[in-house]
């Protein structure tokens, strides 16, 4: 197996190359191990948007089932999405909503798991990205003050960097 320092610029960033250009890691000698991932994106929106979706009276359809959908479907094209991001075999994609009515806002969970040399954290963000566009997409027609903000990584398993979890209010639990 590789050596970890090898693969990294003295600033530890991996996708660039003692040289400073970019570049795709060779994750060929990496062990392969479950992974698991999970991002999370916010939309904040009028209230009387989020009553339309939420009652079913979106013109376009039923935007959640849809943005779940294009969720789920970005995960899995990540590696064609993202230069450096290699194309895995992911196993299981999983988009969830949170509708928050207080603040008139959707929060869109992913959660990405392979068996893979390399981690879905890049999947799970994109996913989570794709489908909160998507709820835009659905909906600008009577709310272009959208916001898409607090795309983020909540945790990820797996791999020689091991757990992390966002810590504070941000805890994925």
């Amino acid at each position: 197996m590789a050596d970890a320092g090898k693969d990294q610029t003295p600033e530890g960033l991996t996708h660039l190359d003692e040289r400073g250009k970019a570049r795709m890691v060779d994750v060929s000698g990496k062990p392969v191990t479950v992974r698991e991932a999970r991002a999370r994106a916010r939309v904040v929106m009028k209230p009387s948007t989020l009553k339309l979706i939420v009652s079913g009276e979106v013109e376009k359809g039923d935007v959640l089932a849809v943005a779940r959908v294009a969720g789920i479907m970005a995960a899995k094209r990540a590696g064609e999405l993202i230069p450096m991001c290699h194309p895995i075999a992911v196993t299981s994609v999983e988009a969830d909503f949170q509708v928050d009515e207080a603040d008139s806002s959707i929060t869109v969970l992913v959660t990405v798991k392979t068996r893979d040399r390399t981690g879905v954290e890049m999947e799970a963000l994109t996913g989570a990205a794709v489908a909160a566009l998507t709820i835009y997409d659905m909906c600008k027609a009577v709310d272009r003050s959208m916001t898409v903000t607090d795309l983020q990584l909540l945790m990820k398993t797996g791999g020689r960097s091991g757990t992390y979890v966002r810590g504070g209010d941000d805890d994925p639990r």
